[in-house]
């Protein structure tokens, strides 16, 4: 009897603790304050060199088993005080973007496109993307995009459709983690 009290007792426990969860369990912060960023990536995810990537590129990190699975920061310039909503709406400029894309693979569909503001009041366009077909297989995309200082932060989080179903809350969180100062 006291045993299968103790058992119950443990389980309720471990289910008050995981209702407590932040959801940021198994995740790492990274902050990079030479360019303002921060983010937060998977747990035994690796950096990756990025000397030799397309310009702009600023990191990248990918997983160690399912290495196509991936974050990465793209930095670009924009003109002098341009903000997110003089590049259109969240659609607009996740259709801009897909358009871009679709030089390199005409077969990705933008699924979503929405507009939110961090603590600051600062801008984010939260853009999500499908890719059928790509040298890497069907993939999913989750991109956050922000304005600061005269610079265009692009966050990219990619994982394979195969993995899509298991990552999403987590790649989710992921995308939703990155702000810029």
């Amino acid at each position: 009897m006291i045993k299968s009290l103790l058992a119950r007792l443990i389980l309720i426990m471990g289910l008050i603790l995981a209702s407590c969860s932040n959801g940021t369990t198994g995740l790492q912060s990274y902050t990079d304050g030479a360019q303002g960023y921060q983010f937060l990536y998977p747990s035994g995810w690796v950096s990756v060199n990025v000397k030799n990537s397309s310009p702009g590129v600023d990191i990248v990190f990918h997983d160690l088993i399912e290495q196509t699975e991936n974050v990465s920061v793209i930095i670009s310039d924009v003109s002098d005080n341009k903000t997110l909503a003089d590049l259109g709406t969240p659609t607009e400029v996740g259709y801009r973007f897909l358009k871009e894309k679709q030089v390199l693979n005409p077969n990705i569909d933008l699924i979503n496109a929405e507009a939110h503001q961090d603590n600051n009041k600062k801008d984010y366009y939260l853009l999500e993307y499908q890719i059928k077909g790509s040298n890497t297989g069907d993939r999913h995309n989750l991109a956050s995009v922000v304005i600061n200082k005269d610079k265009l932060y692009t966050f990219n989080v990619s994982t394979t459709e195969r993995r899509w179903q298991k990552a999403q809350d987590l790649l989710t969180t992921v995308v939703n983690s990155f702000r810029v100062n």
